[in-house]
């Protein structure tokens, strides 16, 4: 089997097109098709479903996907150490990630990872539900709590503090609660409950087991953005809230934490642009460890 060829057909297998693979590798779509089929010839075997809408993995392919992505990380760690040269860091590498984490944290510092590599190309994910590393609906999942299940390289980011906050426009309508109890009297914002994604999202069954909201968002920012605009008191990350946002803690002893957690499939960890991404990662959450698990005042 041709590596160049297998190298082509392992950028289709992931950008689930043949136009999108073509544009990502600077080569003709019509001469890629041509290459895949070949491959496909020297195989004996269909490796591809092909469609107006993109390409679909047969079983075969599946498999192959799997044993070159296995192989690609120290075939090109051998090529770069034979040649001396540093490994080119291009490519697509997706990383799914909570939205509160990937939307307020992790988008505004993803352009240092950029300007150190023009030629990767990121994609993020930010969405309150779990990944499936194993149909590549992410490269890298930041996981709320630690996964248990899969063929999975897992690592801890951070831990991170929640806490109740209103808006003061809020509290000076409605007062301030003094006590747990005192919550039943206000209007209340949380997650939707039938939709919540892990039962580590779950936070106001552990504040209060009489919670029920006034309002259901099924998204941390989202809730982040009423309980700012005045809808009532909400269980929001410490991380996100800043002063200018004008938002009081309430019952400022009450407190909830949970983990971040990296995951990449097994079949990704040696490739070199996700173990670049999974350390820019870690970098940055180490910097700015002080914000995740802030001290009480």
């Amino acid at each position: 089997m041709n590596w160049e060829d297998a190298r082509l057909f392992l950028a289709v297998a992931r950008a689930g097109q043949m136009l999108g693979a073509a544009k990502s590798l600077g080569v003709n779509q019509a001469t890629l098709s041509r290459r895949l089929t070949a491959l496909e010839a020297d195989l004996g075997s269909k490796l591809l479903f092909r469609s107006t809408t993109g390409c679909q993995l047969t079983e075969p392919g599946r498999r192959l996907m799997d044993a070159l992505e296995l192989a690609e990380g120290p075939i090109l760690s051998a090529v770069a150490q034979v040649s001396g040269e540093a490994l080119e860091m291009s490519g697509t590498v997706r990383i799914g990630a909570p939205d509160g984490f990937g939307v307020s944290f992790l988008a505004p510092r993803l352009p240092m990872l950029m300007d150190r590599y023009p030629d990767l190309r990121l994609e993020l994910v930010p969405v309150s539900r779990t990944f499936s590393l194993s149909q590549r609906e992410a490269d890298i999942a930041v996981l709320i709590g630690r996964p248990r299940q899969g063929r999975l390289a897992v690592r801890k980011l951070t831990d991170y503090a929640l806490s109740l906050y209103a808006s003061s426009s809020y509290l000076t309508a409605h007062g301030t609660p003094a006590r747990l109890e005192d919550l039943a009297g206000h209007r209340l914002v949380g997650y939707v409950e039938d939709l919540i994604p892990t039962p580590e999202l779950n936070f106001e069954r552990e504040i209060s087991k009489t919670w029920r909201n006034a309002l259901a968002i099924s998204s941390a920012m989202g809730q982040f953005e009423a309980v700012k605009a005045g809808a009532g008191i909400g269980i929001l990350h410490d991380y996100i809230v800043t002063p200018e946002d004008d938002l009081v803690p309430v019952l400022p002893d009450v407190r909830i934490t949970r983990s971040y957690w990296t995951a990449v499939h097994e079949n990704l960890r040696s490739s070199p642009q996700v173990g670049l991404v999974s350390r820019f990662l870690t970098e940055i959450v180490a910097q700015n460890r002080h914000i995740f698990t802030p001290q009480k005042t």
